[in-house]
């Protein structure tokens, strides 16, 4: 197939064209490096079936004709989408619109990456697809929550009225090598500062929980549903949960640094929980998660370690 995937620079976008490389497709990936990064697809510059294009998806952009399209182009992190809050929101409802208007003219198979983040701070746990969330629409998070509820929306309402083949992949934390070093997420803060011995930074009490998926697992969860026949919503994640705390003491005991936990206020609407219910991806998908948080933590720490490194200016390019 030819492929294109937005967002293709990012974290799990560039993991996911490794991914259809690998699988033998060509890949289109798009990205106007507004959180995404070159060194994330550099080891891709020679590959014949890999073409890299700078571009914005909030401005009409046509591929050619595509087989798939895979929409994972927003800022996904705290820090990028709060300070990239109306990008956030255009790329969410115009990048949307012009993605799947692109899958309507090609006939092309369409999947958009959403996240948990449309369930908010649940009030039921863990949360199933059937869950419609507990969002604050005008809170500083609303710019990334709302964006996806809306991207949502649009792709179902392309399902309805155009018949595009559509799905959607609710996304959880995920982790693992290529995430930005100072996105502000949980493991790439608590790594950074573990490996700088800087004091391991806990927001609240700690007491809040999260569950990580390492990003191979994340990405075989999403090739899974790219190839299914599933058009409502599906949660891949990793059903595990830990407490903020629990994964700092983790990470303090992988990387063997002896940082102190220090607190910070709780910023506002800060989700008190977080598990995915993943019964429809083991039924329906054969999918779960197989790499425990100290395993992948472990796997993750030689890429962080490096870009240490490369912050501090003592080499020039990142391990793939």
């Amino acid at each position: 197939m030819r492929v294109l995937v937005t967002g293709g620079a990012g974290f799990i976008g560039s993991h996911l064209c490794d991914a259809l490389l690998g699988e033998g497709h060509q890949v289109v990936c798009v990205d106007n490096l507004l959180t995404g990064s070159r060194r994330n697809i550099a080891h891709l510059a020679n590959e014949p079936r890999f073409e890299f294009v700078e571009q914005d998806i909030n401005q009409p952009y046509d591929a050619g004709a595509v087989d798939y399209i895979l929409n994972f182009a927003s800022p996904a992190s705290p820090v990028d989408y709060m300070e990239h809050g109306i990008e956030t929101l255009k790329v969410g409802s115009l990048g949307s619109f012009h993605t799947l208007e692109l899958a309507k003219k090609y006939g092309a198979k369409y999947l958009l990456a959403s996240t948990s983040e449309c369930y908010g701070d649940p009030l039921e746990h863990p949360q199933p697809e059937s869950y419609w969330g507990n969002v604050n629409p005008i809170g500083p998070r609303s710019v990334y929550d709302e964006s996806k509820r809306f991207a949502e929306a649009a792709t179902m309402a392309y399902r309805r009225y155009h018949q595009v083949d559509t799905r959607i992949l609710r996304i959880f934390n995920t982790y693992g090598p290529r995430l930005q070093l100072n996105d502000g997420r949980v493991i790439s803060n608590f790594m950074k500062q573990a490996l700088r011995s800087e004091p391991l930074t806990v927001y609240g009490d700690g007491r809040q929980t999260r569950s990580f998926c390492y990003v191979s697992d994340e990405i075989d969860g999403i090739l899974r549903l790219s190839r299914s026949d599933i058009h409502d919503p599906v949660n891949v994640g990793n059903p595990t949960e830990f407490t903020i705390l629990e994964c700092a003491h983790l990470v303090l005991k992988v990387t063997g640094s002896k940082s102190p936990i220090t607190y910070a206020p709780l910023p506002q609407d800060d989700p008190r929980q977080r598990r995915p219910d993943i019964s429809q991806a083991r039924e329906k998908l054969g999918w779960e998660p197989k790499i425990h948080l100290e395993e992948g933590l472990r796997l993750s720490m030689s890429y962080f370690q490096r870009a240490i490194e490369i912050e501090a200016g003592k080499q020039q390019t990142v391990g793939v």
